[in-house]
């Protein structure tokens, strides 16, 4: 029952500088520049930090390790997803394959994720396009940009557009790309990517930040408006959100958003890696990597132009509308106003496209690696697989937008599913496979050694943390979200249906484990050692 994983090569990082590079790409993403600005803004602006940090200390950095170490652990029994990684933490052949049929979740989160997030990622592609072209350029305003958004999303029809046919060329576009980046393979596409993508992406952020920080006062009539009171308005503290629950509740959840902990995608991305690669250094590498991005990058750029082009007012309401009426309604018109505006725009969105595709591809990770490693299918089946499911499970997303299809998929998918994950994880690789080989795991190749107080924050501080937050969404949202309450009688068919989605795509994993486990390719309880020897 080893042949088939003795005799499989698997793929493997070319260079380590591409790997911490992927893993950025896949850590970096639409909430660095949309996502995080707007949760500080709402919750406190520089106090927001406080629980953030908190959060990245004791949640994301740990859980990040967790993950490095179980992928990296199970790649060396040819396992590239948690169905198989899971198993090798366990101490019996039933043990293993309970793990491995909860690791099926392991799959279906992230490949749920990237149906909508592959949507969203479009939208930054379209929007690079209709900044060359001046698309827009007629749109002066936050009303009527916000009109052209919902026109170009389908949700009205209006002088702009006339229907979907728009978002779904971008939509196709970007989907086929996402395919073909992943039919290369790691070193080939997701690792040529990565060294491409990353480096413009910082060079636009730069290039945007330089741009912001001269913007002075636009309108020297309301001298108020100008960029440092919006770096003021984001940063200053106001310690009375320390106190409430869901300021600490956003900052957790950004955490997870941000390091892409929870996805599978880092558990599948350290599966390549060598038994004694360096996993410490590496992840706290990455991880501040992302931190840059996101806290120097990200937060200087969309809300202190808002504050500069709209005011502390109506910044505080586009806060309040979220990312998007941020991301695709206030920049475009903040570009408009701009001396070379165009420009500055196609640099916004490409940014913006550069963060999601390096994301997207990572999120389909955990799915080519089981269709290859566990199924059997070549890298260009596995694409071409991983491409059509994303491509039935997207199109309702793109014609429900309007019913909150993608909001009930964010919500299952994209923050409550990510938890369950995470904490999943924690568990097996610290309280069932054990603290002191998980420490030891963790440390194996180490170029640093990890402050031993990590320890016992692995193994009690960070699965509290974890089980606080399921208890605290369930007594906030839980029971009114389940039930689909204070939603629209026509809304109703749709999110049950996003549900539905979710529901069949992790009975098609199931199915697709149990075929693996009769081929053979999930039975294995040996060391790598004992395949070597053998």
């Amino acid at each position: 029952m080893t042949t088939d994983i003795r005799e499989k090569t698997r793929e493997a990082w070319a260079t380590r500088i591409g790997l911490i590079l992927a893993m950025a790409g896949n850590a970096i993403g639409l909430g660095n520049f949309l996502r995080f600005p707007v949760k500080a803004a709402q919750n406190g602006g520089g106090a927001f930090m406080i629980p953030y940090f908190i959060a990245f200390l004791v949640l994301g950095i740990p859980v990040m390790w967790v993950e490095w170490a179980i992928g990296r652990h199970g790649g060396q029994f040819g396992y590239g997803t948690s169905v198989g990684a899971f198993g090798q933490l366990t101490r019996s052949r039933r043990a293993a394959m309970a793990a491995n049929f909860i690791g099926v979740l392991g799959i279906v989160v992230p490949l749920a994720f990237t149906i909508y997030y592959t949507y969203i990622e479009s939208w930054t592609l379209a929007f690079s396009f209709f900044s060359v072209t001046g698309h827009y350029s007629a749109v002066q305003s936050f009303e009527g940009m916000s009109g052209f958004l919902s026109g170009f999303q389908g949700k009205e029809t209006n002088l702009y557009f006339s229907g979907l046919s728009t978002a779904l060329i971008f939509f196709f576009i970007t989907l086929l790309l996402n395919t073909y980046i992943l039919s290369k393979g790691i070193a080939k596409g997701i690792e040529r990517l990565a060294k491409i993508a990353m480096p413009m992406l910082l060079i636009f952020a730069l290039i945007l930040v330089v741009r912001i920080l001269t913007l002075g006062t636009p309108d020297l009539d309301k001298p108020e408006n100008n960029v440092m009171n919006g770096f003021a308005f984001l940063w200053n503290p106001d310690f009375s959100y320390i106190t409430r629950a869901g300021t600490w509740l956003a900052a957790a959840g950004q955490i997870f958003f941000t390091l892409s902990i929870g996805t599978g995608s880092i558990l599948t991305y350290a599966s390549y890696l060598r038994k004694k690669d360096d996993v410490t250094l590496t992840g706290l590498t990455t991880s501040m990597t992302n931190e840059f991005a996101e806290v120097i990058l990200g937060g200087s750029i969309a809300i202190p132009a808002a504050v500069a082009f709209f005011g502390l007012a109506q910044t505080m309401v586009i806060a309040k509308g979220g990312a998007f009426d941020l991301g695709f309604v206030a920049m475009p018109v903040i570009f408009q106003r701009m001396p070379f505006g165009a420009l500055f725009g196609m640099l916004w969105f490409l940014l913006l496209f550069f963060a999601g595709v390096t994301s997207s591809v990572a999120l389909c990770s955990p799915a080519m690696a089981f269709l290859q490693d566990q199924i059997g299918l070549s890298r260009k089946k596995s694409a071409l697989a991983v491409g059509t499911v994303m491509l039935l499970g997207g199109l309702p997303v793109v014609f429900f937008l309007k019913h909150g299809f993608l909001d009930e998929m964010d919500f299952w998918a994209g923050t409550f599913g990510l938890v369950i994950f995470a904490l999943i994880e924690v568990v097996l690789f610290v309280w069932i496979f054990g603290i002191e080989k998980a420490w030891d795991e963790i440390h194996t190749g180490s170029e640093i050694r990890i402050p031993s107080i990590f320890k016992f924050i692995i193994k009690y501080i960070t699965p509290i943390y974890l089980i606080g937050l399921l208890i605290f969404w369930a007594y906030q949202d839980g029971l009114p979200i389940l039930l689909i309450r204070n939603r629209s009688a026509a809304d109703i068919p749709y999110l049950w249906a996003a549900r539905l989605m979710i529901l069949g795509l992790t009975a098609l994993v199931i199915l697709l484990a149990i075929f693996a486990y009769k081929k053979g390719k999930l039975n294995l309880m040996t060391s790598p050692e004992e395949i070597a020897d053998e």
